[in-house]
């Protein structure tokens, strides 16, 4: 880790009781599923309802496309959320910063809801569609980094995987959460009054949920590491500043590591839904097996992140890195095999076993690359570029590449396999610090 600035040789003790963590925990993980769930919800409707009602085209691949550039577009903006908010939480604290982040979240969400499509308004519904998409965008930028902080910066050294893993469950309970609302809207509804109306009733529902996660996080105290940096008076004026002149080195492997989990992640959890009702699999079913493994990956996110206090993350993230550079072959093959039960195992396995290995890692591995200081800006510049390069466009570039190469799902797996390289060899570099205390 580099040096900022010069720092006074001992740092104030703060008291944090196992309340205080728990409440913590907790707040980092309704926060972080809310913030998902509302993100997810719009991936989902892409291969669904967006691509027809506010993307037509003669061309249904076409109509795909079109909706999962939208989708890649919030990517595009991340980086400049995370810059945005990270700002905030590194100046003012992490707790201001999720209220409003949160906020911005929830209210997109619910406007999404009541949007009207292109039959209604013409060219205007994909646009004001895609103007709350890219708030989605800045609001996650600024979301992962503080609620990930939430969690780290409270747990105790020895258990500090097992806690960052914590708010990184909020992208599988949130995937989850979406799926049981979309799978039980599409079961009250026949499915022409669903396309017509019943899909914006889990886009309203974020409403209800947005309330919630105000009220948990306002039980919540600052993190001991921002009150550290408070009462030692070392918060940076322009982190990001300090971030480029002394860590650079250090978003570089964090922009790297990020490339095989944000690919991967939406190879898994957006482009395999269009890809498998290609072979006329029934959407519903699709989603039901990805709420399957999203559940059991739960369990799996904690088992790692805990492994990894035991044994190191570096070995369990790269461990992962090969094991879905490997995986990525049978599990292509076996969605395209015409076997809904196949293609399901597939699906399951995706996220009970193999994304939860670096998954429930990576945002423990980059907040311990950074100092207090600059951790959220750090963590987060690192973590949404490799979103924004990687993971919105992944469904695109895997949607392209079946239509170049005629179907064949080769290209796709040479893809992930490149991603998987990317980051094996960015973690390969990190420094090893489980067990040793967050802020030295």
């Amino acid at each position: 880790m580099t040096a900022i600035d010069d720092k006074p040789p001992t740092m104030p003790d703060i008291v944090v009781s196992a309340k205080d963590r728990r409440r913590a925990l907790w707040g980092s993980a309704v926060g972080s599923t809310i913030e998902w769930y509302d993100y997810f919800l719009y991936g989902t409707m892409a291969t669904a309802v967006f691509n027809l009602h506010f993307f037509p085209s003669e061309d249904p691949v076409v109509s795909s496309m079109l909706a999962f550039a939208s989708f890649a577009l919030a990517f595009l903006v991340r980086p400049l959320g995370g810059v945005v908010f990270s700002h905030v939480g590194d100046r003012i604290g992490r707790k201001k910063t999720l209220v409003i982040t949160l906020t911005l979240m929830g209210v997109a969400t619910m406007l999404m809801g009541v949007l009207p499509d292109y039959a209604a308004i013409g060219v205007a519904a994909p646009i004001l569609l895609t103007l709350l998409r890219l708030v989605q965008g800045l609001a996650l930028g600024g979301e992962w980094g503080g609620g990930l902080l939430l969690a780290v910066e409270y747990a105790p050294k020895n258990r500090r995987g097992f806690y960052g893993a914590v708010p990184q469950i909020g992208a599988l309970a949130g995937l989850a959460l979406g799926n049981i609302v979309t799978i039980g809207a599409r079961a009250i509804f026949p499915e022409e009054a669903f396309e017509s109306f019943g899909w914006r009733i889990p886009f309203l529902l974020s409403g209800v949920l947005l309330v919630v996660g105000l009220w948990i996080r306002s039980k919540i105290d600052e993190t001991p590491s921002f009150r550290k940096v408070k009462a030692e008076g070392t918060t940076q004026r322009l982190p990001i500043a300090t971030v480029f002149k002394h860590y650079w080195r250090e978003v570089v492997i964090s922009t790297g590591a990020k490339f095989v989990e944000t690919a991967t992640f939406f190879i898994f959890a957006t482009f395999s839904i269009s890809y498998a009702t290609s072979f006329g699999y029934d959407f519903g079913a699709v989603l039901a097996f990805l709420l399957v493994g999203a559940i059991l990956g739960i369990g799996g996110m904690l088992f790692y992140g805990g492994l990894s206090d035991r044994i190191g993350r570096k070995k369990v993230f790269l461990g992962g890195s090969v094991a879905v550079a490997i995986f990525i072959f049978p599990y292509l093959a076996m969605l395209s095999s015409g076997n809904l039960w196949l293609a399901g195992l597939a699906i399951i396995l995706s996220f009970a076993v193999i994304w939860p290995t670096y998954g429930s890692l990576i945002g423990t591995v980059l907040a311990e690359n950074f100092a207090p200081e600059i951790r959220y800006t750090g963590a987060s510049l690192g973590y949404q570029l490799g979103a924004a390069i990687v993971g919105g466009p992944a469904p695109l570039i895997a949607t392209a590449l079946l239509a170049a190469f005629m179907g064949s799902w080769i290209p796709v797996a040479i893809f992930v396999v490149f991603c998987a390289v990317v980051g094996f060899v960015s973690v390969s570099f990190v420094k090893v610090r489980h067990n040793e205390e967050l802020d030295v």
